[in-house]
C-alpha cells in the first residue's frame, strides 16, 4: 500500500502522537503542512468534519481522530506492536488515553501550553495569567494521577512503550516546559519516565518546529 500522508499543524501534540508511532514502525510517510486556521477550510473540512487534527490518508483510505489513527496504525504494521496484550496492561492503557483526551489536553494543556508557548511564540499573544492560574489544580490532579499510574514502571501500561506513551510524551513534553508544569513534575517518576521516552528515536525525529522548540 502507498505511503500514508499526515495532515496536520507541525507542532501539535496530537500530531506528534501520531508520527511517532509511525516513526516506531518504521512506515513511510509525508507530511501535508496545514496553516494555522486551515482546519476550519471547506476543504480539510472533507477530511475532518469536525476540523480537528490531525488526519490521514492511506491510499485509499481516510481516517481521523487520534486514537483511531494511532490502532489503525499498530495494526497495519505487525512489527513492534505498540498495545499489550494483558488485561490489565491493556486497561492501564486505555485508562491513561482517556485522562489524556478527557481531562489532561481540555482541562490544562489547551489552557497552559496555549497560554504560555503556542500563543507568544505563533501569535504574539500575552498569556493570561488568569486562566493559568485557574487550570493549575487541573494540572497537578492529572499530573499527580499520571504519576501514581506510572509508579516503579518503566512505561505507563507496564514494562513495554505503547499507545499510552506515545499519546501522553507530547503533551507532557510541552507541560513540562511551563514553569507551573515543571513545579509540578520535579522530582516525579512522570519526569524521569519523560526524560527516558525523549530519548526515543521516534521522539527525536519528531521534535516540534523551532519556533516552538524555543519558546518551550
Amino acid at each position: 500500500m502507498s505511503d500514508f500522508v499526515v495532515y496536520g499543524v507541525p507542532g501539535s501534540p496530537f500530531m506528534r502522537s501520531v508520527l511517532v508511532a509511525l516513526e516506531e514502525k518504521e512506515a513511510r510517510y509525508r507530511i501535508e503542512v496545514l496553516a494555522p486556521g486551515a482546519t476550519r477550510t471547506p476543504e480539510y473540512r472533507r477530511l475532518h468534519p469536525f476540523g480537528r487534527m490531525p488526519a490521514i490518508r492511506h491510499g485509499d483510505f481516510h481516517l481521523y481522530e487520534t486514537q483511531a489513527i494511532l490502532r489503525y496504525i499498530d495494526a497495519t504494521f505487525a512489527a513492534r506492536p505498540l498495545q499489550p496484550r494483558e488485561p490489565e496492561a491493556i486497561g492501564r492503557m486505555n485508562q491513561v488515553i482517556g485522562i489524556n483526551d478527557w481531562y489532561l489536553f481540555p482541562q490544562v494543556a489547551r489552557v497552559i501550553v496555549f497560554e504560555r508557548i503556542v500563543g507568544p511564540a505563533l501569535f504574539g499573544k500575552t498569556p493570561d495569567e488568569h486562566a493559568i492560574d485557574a487550570a493549575v489544580p487541573d494540572a497537578r490532579l492529572c499530573l499527580g494521577e499520571l504519576d501514581r499510574l506510572l509508579g516503579d514502571q518503566k512505561h505507563l501500561a507496564g514494562e513495554e512503550f505503547s499507545l499510552a506513551d506515545i499519546l501522553l510524551a507530547p503533551q507532557v513534553y510541552y507541560l513540562a516546559a511551563t514553569p507551573e508544569g515543571a513545579a509540578i513534575l520535579a522530582g516525579t517518576a512522570l519526569s524521569a519516565w519523560l526524560g527516558r521516552v525523549g530519548q526515543r528515536a521516534s521522539m527525536q525525529a519528531t521534535l516540534p518546529p523551532e519556533p516552538l522548540r524555543k519558546a518551550a
